[in-house]
């Protein structure tokens, strides 16, 4: 039977009128819009590599980082050129306070061992007690003095001897103490070298004297006769 339409073609054909270029036309758009988009995001990802490479070879920081504000206090944010001033001060402070108390106790100290204290007294009047007891059923003048007097007075030369002492050791950690630990940039304030030298002077010449009394070389006990 015979096709009734022969003028219809009977495989289909692209159309050659003119909707053919526009299809062509969109076909390429979206090739290239695709092809764009490729290229676009390529750059993107070597230019985020490249300021990855830069970050870690410690180069300059590019326009991008220039624009952030808080660069500048990230970059000066170092641990080991932080100097805290209250910290520095309290240790100076803590220094000097030691050597001057030092040297006020040097000085105290060697007062006393010159005028004496209630130790020495209250180990005196220790020493006569027990010279009573022993000398209480009899004795001889000569061993009443010396257990009653003469005990009681080396008693008191002896604790003045150890408070001349501690002046002096005291007086010579007050001067020497700039010399330990960390060093400062001020000088020792001149009052408390001249306070620690006072100390240690008080020091010394209530050692001699101590170390006289006690051996009875400035002054001898009295005798019998």
């Amino acid at each position: 039977m015979r096709d009734m339409n022969p003028g219809t073609p009977k495989n289909p054909t692209t159309p050659t009128g003119p909707a053919a270029p526009a299809v062509l036309d969109a076909e390429e758009t979206a090739a290239e819009d695709a092809a764009y988009s490729l290229d676009k995001g390529a750059a993107e990802a070597e230019g985020e590599h490249a300021v990855a490479d830069d970050a870690e070879a410690g180069s300059a920081p590019g326009p991008a980082q220039d624009l952030d504000p808080d660069a500048a206090l990230k970059g000066s944010d170092d641990d080991s050129d932080f100097t805290d001033p209250d910290f520095e001060a309290s240790g100076k402070e803590s220094s000097g306070l030691a050597s001057a108390a030092a040297a006020v106790a040097a000085a105290g100290l060697g007062v006393v061992a010159l005028s004496g204290s209630w130790t020495g007294k209250i180990a005196a009047e220790r020493e006569t007690l027990i010279g009573q007891i022993k000398t209480s059923s009899g004795g001889t003048a000569a061993q009443q003095i010396s257990e009653i007097y003469g005990d009681a007075w080396h008693s008191t030369a002896l604790v003045n001897g150890l408070f001349a002492l501690l002046a002096l050791l005291v007086g010579v950690f007050a001067l020497v103490r700039p010399a330990f630990g960390a060093p400062s940039p001020h000088p020792q304030p001149g009052w408390v070298r001249a306070v620690a030298t006072a100390g240690i002077a008080l020091g010394v010449l209530g050692l001699v004297i101590s170390i006289g009394m006690y051996f009875d070389l400035i002054v001898a006990l009295p005798t019998a006769q």
